[in-house]
């Protein structure tokens, strides 16, 4: 009987890196590999990265670093690098780290385990194109192993809309949907293994365009047995139709959570950044999505320090956060990608920069304790998906993707759970069964 090879894959970044990382180990699997959870033990290890972050290439040649001694221990060991790290970096990644057998980009892992076959033959297999074919299609049918309750699933990918401080387009590609009849077949096979939820992913997910748009996907989606609910997630203000609006009042599997990045509160700012839309426009964006589903949680993105604000400008951001109260955000201070418009502009103080994300995630952090807090009492309905720390503890997510810990639930995973908030703390709540 064959030895199974050990793979371990490091996943940077989004949540289509998590779909993709799976991918990845669904294709090396028709080459005999299992997952592994320590990089020790592995036959190759594979990094898929994410190009949004500060000094995200440096950070990439740095753990380069702590695995060549595994090689040096191992010389049968394969080292891959995948995503968009490997498409902005392609042959450098060879040149200055040697140990690397394989450099993948993120449109090119169907040719994955072609590629490993090639090292195993004393070659360096290196693949940044933007193929013509369809990724997806080539892609081998996926086992139909045993799944979590709930699955990412990439729907679409790149974007056309080149904000300037963003390397999306130039790492993933324009956009590209996937058909929507090969969504709805792969969100069957998900619900039969198990799945109850998905998330639907893309740069920008709301320009999906697959034979459908994204609404109509997410009312086909609503008719499939067995899946219970329904996200997606990243959107752009400027492709929220009167359709995908209606969606969140029609559509019951559709959760009342939606992520809708902004950026900026500035107006000046904002067209600097080349976003295509104002504060008022986004405002008023909020307030018709709000009309159609009032219980609506909403999470967004903000960059501070951006090349030339002014604390002016910034004051305008911290405005719209009030107007808008979030229940979560993510947000960043400005770091300059090689290549994109907003690099070549002036930069502003470090410092100050700083001062102003403190200040920002003080805000954010104010408004998602006090909707914590007022969940507490509340009756929501938690999916299921796995065991707690504590005895009879089970951990799940609200329909508002909340962290809920069920205290004596008696509940399997993949359940859906009614409950009622007994407590809340400023990353999860907790909650007793009805």
């Amino acid at each position: 009987m064959t030895t199974p090879k050990k793979l371990f894959i490091k996943t940077y970044g989004c949540q289509m890196n998590v779909y993709d990382s799976e991918r990845m180990a669904e294709e090396l699997g028709t080459q005999g590999y299992v997952a592994t959870g320590r990089a020790e033990d592995a036959d190759m290890i594979l990094l898929n990265t994410c190009h949004i972050r500060e000094r995200a290439a440096e950070k990439v040649y740095s753990e380069l670093g702590r695995m060549k001694p595994l090689k040096d221990l191992n010389p049968n060991l394969k080292i891959g690098v995948a995503g968009c790290v490997a498409q902005a970096e392609g042959e450098e990644i060879i040149r200055r780290q040697p140990a690397v057998d394989l450099v993948v980009g993120p449109q090119s892992y169907h040719r994955l385990a072609e590629m490993e076959a090639r090292t195993r033959t004393g070659q360096t297999a290196l693949d940044t194109d933007f193929p013509e074919e369809d990724k997806f299609e080539h892609l081998k049918a996926r086992p139909k192993a045993k799944r979590a309750p709930a699955a990412f699933l990439t729907v679409q990918e790149g974007c056309d809309k080149f904000c300037a401080f963003c390397v999306v387009p130039y790492t993933r590609g324009s956009e590209v949907s996937r058909p929507a009849e090969r969504v709805l077949q792969e969100t069957q096979d998900l619900v039969e293994r198990g799945v109850r939820e998905v998330t639907l992913l893309g740069q920008n997910v709301n320009a999906y365009h697959g034979g459908m748009t994204l609404a109509e996907l997410i009312r086909a989606l609503d008719k499939i047995d067995g899946l219970e609910r329904i996200r997606y997630t990243t959107s752009h203000p400027n492709d929220m139709d009167d359709d995908l609006i209606a969606a969140h009042a029609d559509t019951p599997k559709l959760m009342p959570y939606l992520h809708l990045p902004v950026q900026s509160g500035s107006d000046r700012i904002l067209k600097r950044m080349n976003r295509s839309h104002t504060a008022e426009s986004y405002l008023k964006l909020i307030e018709r999505i709000r009309k159609v589903r009032p219980d609506i949680m909403m999470s967004g993105d903000f960059i501070v320090g951006f090349p030339e604000e002014t604390e002016e400008d910034f004051q305008a951001t911290l405005d719209l956060v009030e107007a808008v109260n979030y229940s979560y955000a993510y947000s960043f201070k400005y770091s300059t990608r090689p290549g994109t418009p907003a690099a070549e502009r002036p930069q502003i103080d470090p410092a100050e920069a700083d001062e102003r994300l403190q200040r920002l995630q003080a805000l954010i952090t104010r408004q998602q304790r006090a909707i914590q807090e007022s969940m507490v009492g509340r009756e929501l309905s938690v999916l299921v998906e796995k065991a707690g720390r504590k005895s009879g503890q089970m951990l799940g997510k609200s329909e508002y993707l909340h962290a809920v810990h069920i205290d004596g639930s008696g509940h399997a995973i993949g359940d859906i759970a009614r409950v009622r908030i007994v407590a809340a703390m400023t990353n999860s709540l907790t909650a007793v069964p009805l």
